[in-house]
């Protein structure tokens, strides 16, 4: 018979396929902490915060996410390399394995919901194989209070079973892991992956089907505060550009850190009740906001203790680069109530670029914005990857192409409607290397780029004079409070101009590579966005 630990309510899992398990339902963050260290799988750190290690896998595994092509799906998905298909049939017989492997066992159940705003809140129920992954789960998604459980009824449910490994000749998976959406039955399925961050992409994926097909909302990979004037900042950038460091801002209140929607009532809420940040070199005195946020209840992985002590050693990347942390977003003292902020005035796309070419700030025109919108622009650094031995471009639609189901040009154009609507400036923002590019330059300094952010938020560089780069004819800013004149220009900064000219036109090449197969899609306002190669 199916057993419950939670006398409140009882939770059947019979309906699921998952017969016979003992349900640990709704359990706290420290039972689950407890649950975790008594059982072996976890280590408590020197903060109090519980630190696991993934497995396998650190990251997410993009090849190994499918969606199900059905007929909710089959005309709207962007299929392709990034959204894979998968058949509604293997999808059953592949969710009829897991259930049965979960059956008989221990599982803990969580019901949760996503998206602050109570006109697009989703109810969600997560089953998970592990004690710490729900911990994740309490984390990251909202958390009802106890008077809505008794009458929770789920629109969506997660089953992660880390354990459970496919037989990809039989099940139709590339490999033995697996990450699944069926719009259809409303499941996200995950296998063979520890990794936690499966499951926050998989809802904030299903989202960005769900909002912009349904709700006329656009879903976005970005983090956002807002001012004591009410004015909201949405920040967009991939994973390393500053995202979540840039909007843990102490003069500003946290919206959230990772996944919005902005709605046609022109508000912006948070999808999510927590952060999920990267603590690779982590320091209080560069990230004090994060720093101070791995407490008890907060779940570090894959990082690695200093020798003989639980401390942790964020320059240790030993297991990996991803090293990161979960945790409440009360854990953050400065959050706006509710993760609603109204009367969006800027936005920053946010890029960490390690050739050294673009300015580390300028100002985009309205086709410009919805061209790096779609363009995605990011730079890895040699070391960062196998074979990785010089900078090379990372463009991901939409900052988020791994999470974007339908074509780039349908959120582009509802960027681009609600900028112009809300008279929204837009700001491009490298993070990424100047004097020259990695290897021979250096970093950006984190204070400058505060400093050229809040010149922007308050106005500041409304009446400045203006020079458009010669390449990309975005707008640099020739003087900006507290940054020194001369890093505004990036050409100044290289010692040989030449050299930087011929890289800019590189680049520029790349971008242009990289937009082909978007152009026939493309208007010529957004056409015209594009960098000048000859």
């Amino acid at each position: 018979m199916e057993t419950n630990t939670l006398s409140s309510k009882s939770i059947s899992l019979t309906n699921l396929g998952i017969k016979n398990a003992t349900v640990r339902y709704q359990l706290s963050a420290d039972e689950l902490h407890a649950i975790t260290i008594e059982s072996g799988q976890g280590t408590e750190s020197s903060t109090g915060a519980l630190a696991i290690n993934t497995g396998e896998f650190t990251g997410r595994s993009p090849q190994d996410r499918f969606i199900v092509k059905d007929s909710i799906t089959e005309d709207k998905v962007w299929w392709g390399n990034v959204n894979i298909p998968f058949s509604p049939d293997a999808f059953e017989k592949l969710y009829n394995k897991v259930t049965q492997f979960l059956s008989d066992k221990e599982v803990f159940v969580r019901d949760s919901y996503v998206c602050s705003d109570a006109n697009y809140r989703l109810n969600v129920r997560v089953v998970t194989e592990t004690a710490w992954s729900n911990l994740f789960c309490y984390n990251m998604f909202l958390r009802p209070e106890e008077s809505e459980l008794a009458n929770f009824t789920p629109e969506w449910t997660v089953i992660c079973a880390p354990g459970f490994m496919a037989d990809p000749a039989v099940d139709g998976t590339r490999q033995s892991n697996f990450a699944i959406l069926d719009f259809t039955k409303k499941v996200a399925l995950i296998g063979g992956t520890g990794y936690t961050g499966e499951m926050k992409k998989g809802i904030f994926s299903a989202l960005n089907f769900i909002l912009p097909v349904f709700e006329n909302t656009l879903p976005m990979h970005c983090s956002a505060n807002v001012g004591e004037a009410g004015d909201t900042a949405i920040f967009f950038g991939l994973s390393g550009t500053g995202k979540t460091t840039l909007s843990a801002d102490p003069e500003r209140k946290l919206i959230g850190d990772d996944e919005h929607g902005w709605t046609s009532e022109n508000t912006v809420f948070n999808f999510e009740g927590g952060c999920y940040a990267k603590v690779i070199n982590l320091s209080e005195e560069n990230e004090p906001d994060i720093f101070r946020a791995i407490k008890k209840g907060a779940l570090l992985e894959n990082v690695v203790f200093k020798a003989g002590t639980n401390e942790v050693d964020f320059e240790d990347v030993s297991i990996t680069q991803n090293t990161r942390v979960s945790y409440p977003i009360t854990h953050i003292d400065n959050i706006q109530p509710g993760s609603i902020g109204h009367n969006p005035k800027n936005i920053f796309f946010l890029t960490a670029d390690s050739f050294g070419i673009l300015p580390p700030i300028s100002k985009l025109t309205p086709g410009q914005a919805a061209y790096h919108f779609i363009s995605g622009y990011t730079a890895k650094v040699a070391g960062t990857e196998a074979g990785v031995t010089e900078p090379q471009p990372n463009f991901s639609a939409c900052f988020g192409a791994p999470f974007m189901p339908l074509h780039p040009t349908k959120y582009a154009e509802m960027l681009s409607k609600k900028m112009k609507d809300a008279d929204v400036k837009v700001w491009l923002i490298n993070t990424g290397w100047t004097g020259g590019a990695y290897g021979t330059g250096s970093r950006m300094k984190l204070k400058y780029t505060r400093a050229m952010i809040t010149a922007a938020l308050n106005g500041e560089l409304d009446n400045v004079e203006y020079v458009d780069h010669k390449v990309f004819g975005i707008a640099k800013p020739q003087s900006c409070p507290n940054v020194p004149s001369e890093i505004l220009n990036p050409r100044n900064t290289w010692e040989d101009k030449d050299l930087y000219d011929k890289k800019a036109l590189e680049l520029a090449q790349k971008f242009k590579a990289n937009f082909a197969k978007f152009e026939e899609y493309a208007n010529a306002e957004i056409l015209a966005g594009a960098p000048i190669t000859e």
